[in-house]
């Protein structure tokens, strides 16, 4: 049984080696046919990177500090009146 799907497989490839042998110039052909068959292609940029009198976007800057405030510690204030200020109201009696 072995021996004979060898000889099945060693058929088969033989055959797919003049199935390919046949389609490869049929393949080149309708590829160089086709080719022709390309659109031109399209300016995608509407003007040349490599111009030097290209028209760009203005250059700006912006400093990425800028913002910055320094957070040294500062003197210390009272606790009691730090406390008192960031604390809960006292309930008003009625």
């Amino acid at each position: 049984m072995l021996t004979l799907s060898g000889a099945k497989s060693a058929a088969a490839s033989a055959a797919r080696g003049r199935h390919l042998r046949f389609h490869w110039p049929l393949l080149a052909l309708a590829a160089l046919a086709l080719s022709g068959c390309m659109p031109a292609t399209n300016r995608v940029a509407s003007a040349d990177p490599a111009d030097p009198a290209a028209k760009v976007a203005p250059v700006g800057y912006r400093s990425t500090v800028a913002p910055y405030t320094s957070l040294r510690p500062a003197t210390p204030a009272p606790w009691r009146d730090r406390n008192d200020a960031v604390g809960p109201r006292p309930k008003q009696d009625r």
